[in-house]
This record gives structure tokens, sequence and C-alpha cells, in this order.
């Protein structure tokens, strides 16, 4: 093994330099006053030197820190460059002119691409509707064809469609070849309703099928009549439906006080019938008629509407002999 050679500590010296203003003449030199150190020939400042400390202040401390939050570095990362596309996009439209160029060629742009032949619409055909109901179709939706698809609204042409009285359903779509096909479902009328303002088709639902001028027109559907009929068609037509078994006799259904109906016959033969169950009430006015021909007989009015006490009322010519055979059969007594 090597011996261990012996080092010389450091020396610390304690020096200063002169003083006064003679010093500093005779050696042509500024000296500071301040006391130093020195450490194996290396000056050890003192303390004012601690002014000239790297480390950050506490201002630039807290920017450093402040700058590495998350939400900041995303700020600049992302906020700043969409901040200064908005801002130069504000300032390139804030010209009129130059608005009113950039709306020119979309629209431009937008109107080669709906005109073009793929996308127009030459002609409309209809099906499921009669004639005149076709025409009352291309009337109300006048289209000047050729048109665009992209400046037809299916949905309103539907809408408008299905606003006639005598169209119950529609679908309107645009088939290959630049056709508008309207698929329509009529109203099918099942009764003739009679007011004081005319004579109107009515639907099962009691929808208005449309207006005509003669009851001979139609002469296969039942007849109703009154004030609020065609908001009970349906009953009407249960009615309707258990009266078959007299056949042509019956004339109609009368609505009387937008409560009940009244069973219309020929000969002026009339079944009021009550408000609650008429169609009971009429079946068991049927009931009786097929064990005792009440109908065939001088019967006006089969009273129904008190079901705990039927009513019949004769008519007035078998009235007045019921009254003259009584009245013969008094004086013989």
């Amino acid at each position: 093994m090597r011996p261990l050679r012996a080092t010389r500590a450091p020396v610390i010296r304690r020096t200063t330099q002169p003083s006064g203003p003679d010093a500093d003449f005779a050696s042509g030199e500024r000296h500071d006053t301040q006391p130093k150190l020195r450490l194996g020939g290396v000056k050890l400042f003192g303390r004012k030197s601690q002014r000239f400390d790297p480390a950050p202040s506490r201002l630039s401390y807290r920017i450093q820190r402040w700058m590495l939050t998350p939400s900041i570095r995303r700020g600049l990362k992302y906020g700043l460059p969409v901040f200064a596309v908005c801002a130069a996009t504000t300032l390139y439209f804030s010209a009129e002119d130059r608005r009113e160029a950039v709306v020119a060629y979309v629209n431009d742009i937008k109107t080669s691409i709906q005109q073009r032949p793929e996308f127009m619409v030459n002609l409309m055909a209809i099906d499921g509707a009669g004639t005149n109901l076709s025409e009352d179709i291309r009337e109300v939706v006048p289209l000047d064809f050729p048109i665009s698809s992209w400046d037809l609204d299916a949905e309103q042409i539907r809408d408008t469609i299905t606003g006639l009285d005598p169209v119950k359903s529609a679908t309107v779509r645009i088939r290959p070849g630049g056709i508008l096909q309207v698929d329509v479902v009529e109203r099918q009328p099942v009764v003739v309703w009679r007011t004081r303002s005319g004579t109107e088709l009515l639907d099962e639902t009691g929808a208005h099928v449309e207006r005509i001028a003669s009851r001979k027109d139609h002469a296969h559907l039942p007849l109703i009549a009154g004030k609020g009929a065609d908001g009970h068609v349906d009953e009407a037509l249960q009615l309707l439906t258990t009266a078959r078994s007299l056949g042509a006799r019956v004339r109609g259904l009368v609505r009387i006080g937008e409560r009940r109906w009244d069973l219309v016959l020929d000969r002026g033969q009339r079944i009021m019938l009550p408000t609650e169950r008429p169609v009971r009430a009429l079946e068991h006015v049927l009931a009786v008629n097929e064990v005792q021909d009440l109908l065939e007989r001088d019967v006006a009015v089969v009273d129904m509407r008190l079901g705990q006490r039927p009513t019949i009322r004769m008519t007035k010519a078998a009235s007045e002999d019921w009254w003259g055979t009584k009245t013969d059969v008094s004086s013989r007594q």
C-alpha cells in the first residue's frame, strides 16, 4: 500500500484592503471596503453579493407555476388558435361586399347541384282517387313541372291532400324517374245526412265526404237526419243493422234533441227509442212484432223512451173507428 502523504491544510487569511484616500491614490486602484475571505487563493464574497442570487423571484415563480396549469396550457394550445381564426374570420366578413360574394357563391353551388337531372321531378301520378278527386288534388297542389325535388315538401303536400273531405289518408313520395307518386285512400260514404242546409255523405266515422244535390243519387244508402247526427253515425249503423228484418219499410233515423233516435218506417210509423241502450229497446220491439205483428196494425208510434212502460199510439183513423165502435156499444146498452 502506498503511504499516505500529508496534505497541507488550506490557510485562511483575513486581509483588509487599504482604506482612505491616500491608499487609493497611491495604488491607483479602487478597492472595496468590504472584508473578504480567501480560501486557498479563491475569493469568498461578503454579504453584498446576495443581491445577485440566481433564484427566481416570487412573482416569476408564480407566473411559471400558473403557466404549468393544465387549463392554461390547453387554452394556449387550442383556445388561442381558435380565437385567432375567429378574429380573422370576423374581420374578413365585416365587409358587406365580401359577405354577399360568399353567399352568392354558395347559392350558385347549391343551385347547380339541385338542378341536376337526377333530382328533377317531371310529373305527378295519383292512384286510388276518382276523377273528380284527382282534379281537386291537382287544383290544391299546383306544381309547375319540371321542379327540383329539393323544392318539394312531401309532408306539406300530404297535409294539403288529407285536408280534402273525401280523402281518408294519403302518402306522398318521389319515385325513380322523376315521378311524384300520390297514393290516396278515399272515404267510403255509408249514410246520407240530411240537414237544413243540404244533403251530405258521411263515412263510418261521421266525417264529411261530399255534398250531393239529390237523395236519389245515393238511394242505396240509409238516411239519417237531425242536428248532431253526424257525431253518432256508429250508433245509427248499429240500429240500421238491427232493423234489417223490416227490410224496405225502414225510411231512416232522426236524431231528436241531439240525445236520442227515432226509427222512421213507411205508412208514417215511428219507433221512439230511449237515450240509453237504444239497440236493446229496438230488439224488444222487433221481437214483439214477430209474435204479434205489432207494426202491421194501425199503430202510429211505439214509444220506448220509458223502458218500464212502453206506449203505443194508434193512427187517427184507427182511433176514430175505435171511438165509433165504443159509442155504438154504449148506445145499445
